[in-house]
């Protein structure tokens, strides 16, 4: 048996009569596609459905899997308490999941567990596939900050779980798209959530996955979507499977795009191997960084793949420029892989004898002891993407007037907490933004009192 069919879907609580009360007519085209969905799901009868919801709780750098024999929910919060569901979990899928993704060394499991009710991401596609087809158990999946590579990872596990119980099951990704389709809508405009629709459409009517996991984080960011991640374990799902795909419907009527895809599974399908495709072609465009990058680079690179094949911190080796031997200044070392974040971690003023050393100690830390990541593997080496920003003095200033987002960095501060922002950041085009961020990332609240400092960097790729 095994992953037998997957359904991209969306959750807008309108959609459900007893909440939306008439207003769900406006997306007629959304409901008729997920009828049909549920009727197909009905005609399947699967023994595990394993949906997966961008509601769920979700946690930075782990997986939460929801534990237990049960669950209950209802649409209280939309009042409708009315429309109630509860729902018997595969407790055997659930452990064999958790065991194959800590074998693989992926961060999942039951821990975690915040709030055992359905959440609405959950309950709006249960509203429908109930209609049809109840003799299941549920398997739910919720995001988390990691990379997309690591969702499509998650979803191989899923896909392989199933195939070694036996499991007649079907994957749900619960996830709008864009929540900035309209200046009228709830979040407004951004000429990125048009752009990120239409982009994720074409991907998806074709089942062309690997074209998801390249998307920019700063177009998902800025398009407001909050189902991509989920779409992409979704896609793991179906690894190296023969897929039939169907986009069934597509709407943006609220200002939120509702997008519905089906993927009937035909077969295999080995030549839809995204993942090491993905790969490989990582691997091909750091090799063009390496060829290009500088001593600076160069050194933070070295530094990185000494350190996690030995544990070792290294010494400043010969040969490099004059001045990182004879100059000092704060550092910030950036690591990234497939794409995304890997880690981060640099020092506002020098804290070492040289900039060598600076950069030798803060690419150490970037790979090992920023705490949202995990420390970098010697497998990864090879697909990371390494800049090193250099820099300039800090001076205070009395306005945001004073700051350019492209040409400094931001430090927001107060009595307690000190927040940091480089500056010529992807995604980041406002001073609004970039202050914003900073606070955030100190714990400090938007009308909080702050100081406010700039710094211009010398960036190395």
């Amino acid at each position: 048996m095994g992953i037998q069919a997957a359904f991209v879907v969306p959750h807008p609580p309108v959609i459900v009569p007893e909440i939306g009360k008439g207003q769900e007519r406006a997306i007629k085209k959304t409901t008729d596609a997920y009828r049909e969905v549920a009727r197909r799901i009905g005609e399947i009868q699967p023994e595990t459905v394993i949906l997966i919801s961008s509601h769920q709780v979700m946690y930075a750098n782990y997986f939460h899997i929801s534990p237990g024999e049960e669950a209950r929910g209802n649409f209280g919060r939309f009042q409708a308490g009315q429309v109630r569901f509860e729902v018997s979990y595969d407790e055997e899928f659930v452990r064999e999941t958790e065991s194959l993704a800590a074998e693989r060394k992926l961060p999942a499991g039951t821990q975690g567990e915040v709030d055992k009710r359905l959440d609405h991401g959950t309950m709006v596609p249960l509203y429908f596939v109930n209609q049809f087809w109840k003799n299941y158990r549920l398997v739910r999946v919720g995001l988390s900050g990691l990379s997309l590579m690591k969702h499509y990872e998650l979803g191989q596990c899923i896909q392989e779980v199933a195939r070694r119980l036996g499991r007649k099951a079907v994957v749900i990704a619960s996830g709008d798209l864009s929540h900035k389709l309209k200046e009228d809508g709830p979040y407004g405009f951004q000429k990125e959530g048009p752009e990120y629709d239409s982009r994720v459409m074409a991907a998806l009517e074709k089942g062309a996955f690997g074209e998801l996991l390249e998307f920019p984080e700063e177009l998902c960011n800025k398009a407001g979507e909050c189902g991509h991640r989920a779409i992409v374990m979704m896609a793991g799902t179906l690894d190296r499977l023969g897929v039939a795909a169907r986009r069934l419907s597509y709407e943006g009527i609220f200002g939120v795009g509702y997008g519905i895809c089906e993927y009937l599974v035909r077969g295999d399908g080995s030549e839809r191997n995204f993942k090491e495709r993905h790969e490989e072609k990582e691997r091909g465009r750091v090799k063009k960084q390496i060829e290009k990058q500088d001593a600076y680079v160069g050194l933070a690179r070295w530094t990185i793949e000494h350190y996690v094949r030995t544990g070792e911190v290294p010494e400043a080796p010969e040969g490099l420029p004059e001045e990182m031997y004879g100059t000092r200044a704060g550092v910030f070392v950036s690591i990234k892989e497939n794409g995304s974040l890997r880690g981060c971690i640099g020092t506002i003023y020098p804290a070492e004898s040289s900039l060598a050393r600076e950069i030798i100690y803060n690419a150490v830390s970037a790979s090992s002891r920023d705490p949202r990541f995990d420390p970098i593997g010697p497998d990864e080496v090879d697909r990371l993407t390494i800049t090193v920003d250099v820099l300039g003095d800090v001076e205070k200033i009395d306005s945001p007037d004073k700051l350019d987002v492209k040409r400094y960095g931001v430090i927001v501060s107060n009595e307690n907490s000190r927040g940091l922002l480089l500056p010529n950041l992807a995604g980041v085009d406002t001073v609004q933004e970039q202050i914003a961020i900073a606070r955030q990332k100190a714990g400090i609240g938007e009308k909080e009192e702050v100081e406010l400092e700039r710094f211009e960097v010398v960036r190395h790729f």
